[in-house]
């Protein structure tokens, strides 16, 4: 990920200074017909735009699709610069820091903090940075749970893990009873995943103490959880091959993997890389560190965001509240683009009566989700995400493909996020 043009905009000591009560217009809201610009990337949200324009024509939404992730985060800041931005932005969790603290996101707390009760803890502490601000209205999540073969489970006699140590014990049981098949494999080119089990075991790989900011990526916690991994990599009884690629597809659809740690979207992805196996997968909660405290992590998950530069932030936050708390707009969310909806009540409706259509005989395959998600563990996350990414699959790669111990690729990635941050002239403690 590159967000040069982030790190050149930061002036010296930028922190929580930024991040408090930074980026609203406080300008007069204009009186009349407003008309709001809106970007934004997730399938067929304008058609969830087209409802809230038919039933408030005097507050008309112009949505422009963007590309998502790199491209989109640096076409805010350029366009922030230029003062051309729009009224509101689709923004990924991971990105908020970075658009925070270049001052391109609005505080919307006065208008927004009567709807945090709508969403589970963890997921509004991602939107609110570790303070009181608020910068954004959670749209979708990824909490993570576990994937498996429900038929080669049977054929070789495995029960679903409940814990990582029981996980861990049908690895090498799988590998025993099947020496050419996998339970599950470590993916060094996903730096977003291990972020979520980091978060699962505790880990919060950023904080901010009024100006300064605080790396904690080679924390206990993480390194407990690049530990683990280290030794099932080792030991041989978990794959390595990277996740979305060729190989991996393969293993998927021929029943080399037989299962897979992933989040709360993984139906979609299964079902475009292995359709030959629809109906011969479950999913369950992730496996626990202690099974009578149940967490999980997230990973991936997007937010509606109102702009800094925006005449009409009172109007835009009402849209983005409208579009991720009304039932109809959050259920049209669900049909239309396909997300999980971060909103809790959501997660039961009406729109996910049904399991996904690449599990139709899991028909609480909604209910358990909605289960897992409300212990979904918070998470700050920092104005160099990019960096910190970049690091662990350089470091996590080069031990992979060294046959080294995983949990010294922590310190790497500690080292180049602090560099990073006070080299863009952040406070670092």
């Amino acid at each position: 990920m590159r967000f040069d043009i982030a790190r050149k905009a930061v002036a010296a000591g930028l922190g929580l200074a930024l991040l408090v009560g930074c980026g609203s217009s406080g300008g007069q809201e204009p009186e009349g017909p407003t008309e709001l610009s809106f970007w934004a990337w997730a399938p067929n949200i304008e058609k969830v735009v087209d409802r809230w324009n038919a039933a408030h024509p005097d507050r008309k939404v112009v949505m422009s699709k963007q590309a998502q992730g790199d491209d989109l985060v640096t076409k805010l800041l350029t366009s922030a610069k230029a003062g051309s931005g729009p009224d509101l932005a689709q923004v990924e969790f991971q990105a908020l820091p970075t658009l925070v603290s270049n001052d391109v996101l609005a505080d919307i707390a006065a208008h927004a903090s009567s709807v945090k009760g709508e969403f589970p803890d963890g997921v509004w502490q991602q939107v609110t940075l570790g303070g009181d601000g608020v910068y954004a209205i959670p749209q979708d999540s990824g909490p993570m749970m576990f994937y498996y073969r429900t038929d080669l489970f049977e054929q070789y006699g495995l029960t679903v893990p409940k814990t990582w140590d029981e996980y861990a014990r049908t690895a090498r049981t799988l590998r025993t009873k099947a020496p050419d098949k996998f339970l599950g494999t470590f993916s060094s080119n996903d730096p977003g995943w291990f972020a979520g089990l980091a978060q699962q075991a505790g880990g919060s790989w950023w904080s901010v103490d009024g100006d300064t900011w605080k790396v904690s990526i080679d924390d206990a916690a993480t390194k407990k959880v690049a530990s683990y991994w280290s030794g099932l990599v080792a030991e041989g009884a978990v794959d390595k091959t990277p996740m979305y690629t060729p190989e991996w597809n393969k293993a998927l659809n021929d029943g080399t993997q037989i299962g897979w740690v992933s989040a709360v979207w993984a139906p979609g992805v299964l079902a475009g890389n292995a359709q030959s196996t629809v109906g011969k997968w479950a999913m369950a909660p992730l496996p626990q560190w202690d099974a009578a405290s149940p967490r999980t992590g997230n990973w991936g998950g997007s937010t509606t965001a109102v702009t800094a530069g925006s005449k009409k932030q009172k109007a835009a936050a009402e849209f983005a509240i409208w579009l991720n708390t009304d039932p109809e707009a959050v259920a049209a969310l669900v049909t239309d683009s396909g997300v999980y909806p971060a909103a809790t009540k959501a997660q039961t409706g009406s729109a996910l009566a049904k399991p996904p259509a690449f599990f139709p005989a899991q028909t609480d395959f909604y209910a358990t989700a909605q289960r897992v998600a409300s212990t979904a563990a918070g998470f700050t996350w920092g104005p160099n995400v990019n960096v910190a990414y970049t690091a662990y699959k350089n470091a996590f790669g080069a031990a992979i493909t060294g046959g080294t111990d995983l949990a010294p690729a922590l310190a790497e990635m500690q080292r180049a996020t602090i560099d990073d941050l006070r080299a863009s002239g952040f406070k670092v403690g």
